[in-house]
């Protein structure tokens, strides 16, 4: 949760050691092909760290202090592909990890038969077992039942940068939108967001003002998990 210019560089290795820091692994796209090798690796984080719910992050930032015995790691799936809900999801609960899948959620709603070219479309990417006019999204259905068991939260709605979120509809479109349909899926309260390529805080009060408004706590970056209040 600290960023690099907050302590020390000896402060920052004693933290890492303490287990004061949350570890964060991104994952994409996750074919059956790959199912293998995503096992070994989910369970051989899960030999050396702790499983982060959303309760656990806020009582981390609250804190100040990591309240589990091994360190924590979130193991987070971008996208919305439908393989994260059916390869990734039961890999990680095999694991006893909770995993976070950051969904872009307009590429949920564009019809089967145009999910392949909304993908080429919007820089997500596509491996061989992707097949043109085969469900490549996850379904609405399958993030209501993830939500009962990990943290399923926006990653805008068209797979946006901030650069290109400019006008009140962007915003309206890819950070407030998003927020409201997930919300009303799930029952639940999204609490992070993350915009492609990963631009952190303080890059845009706009951009800033607008996560908060929206009810986001938390904006995952490339470098660092970043509290929004």
């Amino acid at each position: 949760m600290n960023t690099a210019s907050d302590i020390s560089f000896a402060e920052e290795e004693r933290a890492f050691a303490e287990g004061r820091f949350l570890r964060v692994v991104n994952y994409h796209n996750t074919p059956a092909a790959d199912g293998e090798q995503l096992e070994a690796e989910l369970a051989a984080y899960a030999r050396r760290y702790s499983a982060v719910s959303l309760d656990d992050l806020d009582r981390f930032r609250t804190t100040g202090r990591w309240h589990k015995d091994r360190p924590g790691l979130i193991p987070v799936f971008y996208e919305g592909y439908r393989n994260n809900a059916e390869v990734a999801a039961p890999l990680a609960e095999k694991a006893g990890l909770t995993a976070w899948f950051f969904i872009a959620t307009g590429f949920l709603d564009v019809p089967v038969a145009e999910q392949y070219d909304f993908a080429e479309a919007h820089e997500i990417d596509l491996v061989p077992e992707d097949v043109r006019g085969e469900r490549l999204a996850m379904t609405w259905d399958q993030v209501a039942e993830l939500s009962e068991r990990h943290v399923v939260t926006p990653h805008t709605a068209s797979h946006e940068e901030t650069a290109n979120i400019r006008t009140p509809e962007d915003f309206e479109r890819e950070i407030f939108a998003p927020k409201r349909k997930m919300d009303a899926v799930t029952g639940q309260s999204a609490g992070c967001f993350a915009f492609l390529r990963g631009t952190s805080r303080q890059h845009s009060p706009d951009h800033d003002a607008a996560l908060r408004d929206a009810g986001y706590r938390y904006l995952f970056s490339n470098t660092m998990v970043q509290h929004l209040g």
